[in-house]
């Protein structure tokens, strides 16, 4: 019973949660070929329904663009992680995107990092499709998850596991 209880509690704390609460789906239908084509490296995409963008995971902000479409971080075990908002918003050179930490800040799973303005974003025919993508995952084992709606900051998208553990 103990072993089950361990090993639930150990998947759960190799996991990444939603960026934000809306329909979840594969990088590879995302309407952008740098995204579906996996040039960047490999994710999942989320449609958000509002517009709070939380930390994925705890670790340290290492980037945050200067517009605020878009912010990197890097999770204690090394796991590296990129966001990007929204589709072609680097065009709006940070109209819409309001900064809520800095680089170097060391959040928590579901801190808040971007306010995004969807009524002007959606004014503005900008797809809001957000991006949340392993950028060093050749050194893990991700296991995605497409749960269709996500809760941000609650429900898990991806597990991971450093490929020396499990060899």
């Amino acid at each position: 019973m103990f072993n089950i209880l361990n090993a639930l509690n150990s998947k759960k704390d190799k996991a990444i949660v939603s960026v934000a609460s809306g329909i979840v789906f594969p990088l590879a239908q995302v309407n952008d070929n740098v995204f579906s084509k996996k040039l960047m490296g490999d994710g999942v995409a989320v449609k958000p329904d509002n517009g709070l963008i939380v930390a994925p995971a705890a670790g340290e902000i290492t980037m945050i663009f200067p517009t605020n479409h878009s912010f990197g971080m890097k999770l204690d075990n090394g796991i590296e992680i990129l966001v990007h908002i929204g589709i072609d918003t680097v065009n709006l050179q940070g109209k819409g995107f309001i900064r809520k930490t800095n680089v170097g800040a060391q959040v928590k799973k579901g801190t808040p990092i971007i306010q995004i303005d969807n009524q002007l974003l959606e004014s503005k025919v900008y797809d809001m499709t957000t991006m949340i993508i392993f950028t060093n995952r050749t050194e893990y084992n991700v296991e995605f998850v497409y749960p269709e709606i996500a809760k941000r900051g609650k429900t898990i998208i991806a597990t991971y596991q450093r490929k020396a553990e499990n060899e």
